[in-house]
């Protein structure tokens, strides 16, 4: 049997991606995950949400939003680790999402509750929140490989819109005017943006593994957990965030103090700065 010459009559090489039917093959559909993203939606249509009822008046509503917004953020990346889905095109809008329900919507929710009647001060800090927020996003985004995973570089844009939501709604479930309480607002809105872009340790969490064993006291506090967010949410989340927004000052301190310094969070280390 003879076989096909590999060359055509003018002497090139014969393509050999035809088909049966003489039609060269389609190129493979490209998409997206959709478990992973269903989540990133959910947290951004939760950010949309929260600016929609700050618009509205309804404050606790938005800050309930917010809150909303972390718990499904924290979600999208565990799923996508657990199913093996993670993408490009995934981390990239989770953090425009990020943007919405952790940059742009809790400054405008304390911008419309307390500091829209500070004139230029008002506006100022809530764009120093959201530049913050847009700046952290993009300093973690680009250094991720870099730094220790067990550490954030400055607070966590969601625990800084935690400590920006939570004061608000702590303060309005109290029947508390904005109004009487702008500066207050003005210092947290403003601390909150500032340590997002500073070199501040955060704990992370990372290292925490739900198929590692743990100690049964770590199960039974599990429920006390639950009993006290439950007896008053608003107090019990904005409390719990301040503990954490003041922890990496205490950590840095210490570590000062010591002598010592943490892995990745170093300025010097940061090549795109």
């Amino acid at each position: 049997m003879a076989l096909k010459r590999n060359k055509n009559r003018f002497g090139a090489r014969r393509n050999h991606v035809a088909t049966s039917l003489g039609r060269p093959p389609m190129p493979p559909r490209k998409g997206v995950y959709l478990l992973p993203n269903l989540f990133t939606t959910a947290a951004l249509f939760c950010g949309f949400y929260g600016i929609v009822q700050a618009m509205s008046m309804a404050f606790s509503n938005a800050a309930v939003a917010i809150f909303a917004a972390m718990v499904l953020d924290s979600l999208d990346g565990r799923v996508a680790r657990m199913t093996n889905t993670q993408s490009a095109f995934g981390a990239e809008y989770d953090s425009l999402a990020d943007m919405v329900s952790f940059g742009a919507a809790p400054a405008l929710i304390i911008y419309e509750w307390a500091l829209k009647g500070m004139g230029k001060l008002g506006w100022v800090a809530a764009f120093v929140y959201v530049a913050g927020a847009a700046l952290r996003l993009a300093r973690f985004n680009t250094n991720s490989a870099v730094l220790d995973k067990a550490w954030f570089q400055g607070l966590p844009s969601p625990a800084a819109a935690a400590l920006v939501a939570g004061f608000v709604w702590v303060m309005d479930d109290a029947k508390m005017a904005g109004a009487d309480l702008d500066w207050a607002a003005w210092v947290i809105t403003l601390y909150a943006g500032l340590t997002m872009v500073s070199s501040v340790p955060f704990f992370s969490g990372k290292d925490f593994h739900f198929r590692r064993s743990v100690p049964f006291l770590v199960l039974a506090l599990i429920p006390l957990g639950f009993a006290l967010v439950s007896q008053d949410p608003p107090k019990v989340l904005f409390g719990v965030f301040v503990l954490y927004g003041l922890s990496g000052y205490v950590v840095y301190l210490i570590k000062k103090l010591r002598g010592q310094r943490i892995s990745g969070m170093d300025m010097e280390r940061d090549n795109h700065f």
